[in-house]
């Protein structure tokens, strides 16, 4: 994965139907989430790096992570990496891994104490993302750069057509699933453990969503009227569409757009899930002729393609495949999108530009370019940032959430826009 270049989820796609989905997945994602502080602690004790096999690097990475932060024994760690490396068609490297994983286990107080002088390997981030985070959160930075090393919860949205989220509880506790309601946003609940989506209640039926938190404010920010056309831009893969439906008063149309047409998919996947309809289209809303009727929407939501720098604990490959040139890359994207989308609001409509990113040059800066750009647009009512989520914070336009902060979300960020269509 870190070679080529391919995300922990393409890669973990492979294993969703296998028995051993759990392990492989927890393995995975947590070897990629202090990679950047195993590898240093590894590659002192090759004595020719060069001529490991990218395999091999990997499996004693692996191992490390197994021994150092995972409760089985070391020696049977060890053991199972040996015999990883026979299936590998290893055989010349078995002894070499048993005597790299020995020396790991005799020296990695020794090995970490000095690693972890750095703050790269100390923190398991990529330094040029440690500066960017500090220069835009100094205060903060501490905290999120843990938070992004912390297992994420297993949040539900629930349906509140189908059970409020008290009898839910109770529900789950029922089927031996203990779990509490968030207390400030009435339709999510978080489990204390993990579960397999098949052990939910009603999961199959459409009562209940996986989806964080913090990603439940949309419609509640977008305020939807009963007739009104709403464009959900960049859809995929559905979880927002589908949160809109279930929020939507009577006569409420939803367009529900994404440039890939397997994401378009899965959208429709998850509304038959929910027993939603939408109309999905595969098209990059910044071609409108690909797609628009010419008829106005009376509310947009942009949840735009970003860094995803907020959702690091639930995604830790972000920080081995981002590279900093990608900021700006996203940055010009976001505004041509948001631009699109302006487009096609209606007269008094409403727009909300919604990222999953923490670094302001996506947000707020993307937000200021485009109110400089298009004049028609303002800046519309949103609650205080404290009133949508304990710890958010009020920036000089729109909302930050922060992983790591008072509400335990992922890290998110909303701005409120409106057409005056006067230009003044």
């Amino acid at each position: 994965m870190i070679s080529d270049g391919r995300s922990a989820d393409a890669v973990l796609g492979a294993y969703e139907a296998s028995a051993d989905r759990a392990a492989v997945r927890a393995i995975t994602l947590g070897t990629i989430r202090w990679y950047l502080r195993l590898a240093p602690a590894v590659e002192p004790l090759l004595t020719k790096p060069s001529a490991v096999s990218a395999p091999v690097r990997a499996l004693l990475i692996v191992a490390a992570h197994q021994i150092e932060y995972s409760r089985n024994a070391p020696e049977v760690t060890v053991d199972a990496a040996v015999d990883a490396a026979r299936i590998l068609k290893s055989e010349r490297a078995t002894g070499f891994v048993n005597a790299v994983l020995r020396r790991f286990l005799r020296e990695r107080a020794q090995l970490f104490a000095r690693i972890d002088q750095g703050e790269p390997a100390r923190t398991a981030h990529p330094q040029w993302l440690i500066g960017k985070l500090r220069a835009a959160w100094p205060h903060e930075c501490a905290a999120m750069l843990a938070a992004n090393n912390v297992h994420p919860p297993m949040t539900l949205r629930l349906n509140l057509s189908s059970a409020s989220a008290q009898s839910y509880v109770a529900q789950l506790s029922q089927a031996g699933i203990e779990s509490s309601v968030v207390q400030w946003i009435d339709s999510a609940i978080i489990l204390n453990q993990p579960v397999s989506v098949s052990a939910l209640p009603g999961f199959a039926e459409g009562w209940v969503s996986v989806q964080d938190a913090g990603a439940q404010l949309a419609p509640r920010l977008l305020d939807m009227r009963a007739g009104m056309r709403v464009l959900d831009a960049c859809a995929a893969p559905g979880g927002k569409t589908g949160h809109l439906l279930e929020r939507a008063p009577a006569g409420v149309t939803v367009m529900a757009a994404d440039i890939d047409a397997e994401r378009v998919a899965r959208i429709d996947e998850n509304l038959k899930r929910l027993g939603r309809t939408a109309t999905l289209v595969v098209a990059d809303v910044r071609e409108l002729g690909g797609f628009w009727d010419g008829r106005p929407f009376d509310r947009i939501l942009v949840d735009a393609p970003c860094s995803s720098t907020g959702v690091i604990r639930r995604h830790p490959d972000i920080k081995l495949l981002r590279r900093p040139s990608d900021i700006a890359q996203f940055a010009t994207a976001q505004l041509a999108i948001l631009k699109a989308a302006a487009s096609m609001l209606a007269p008094g409509g409403r727009l909300i530009y919604c990222t999953c990113s923490v670094l302001p040059e996506e947000n707020e800066v993307v937000v200021e370019r485009l109110l400089r750009d298009l004049p028609a647009l303002h800046v519309g009512p949103m609650p205080p940032a404290r009133a949508l989520a304990p710890g958010a914070s009020d920036r000089p336009l729109g909302v930050q959430l922060l992983p790591g902060a008072d509400a335990g979300t992922d890290g998110f960020y909303y701005a409120c826009l409106e057409n005056t269509t006067t230009g003044t």
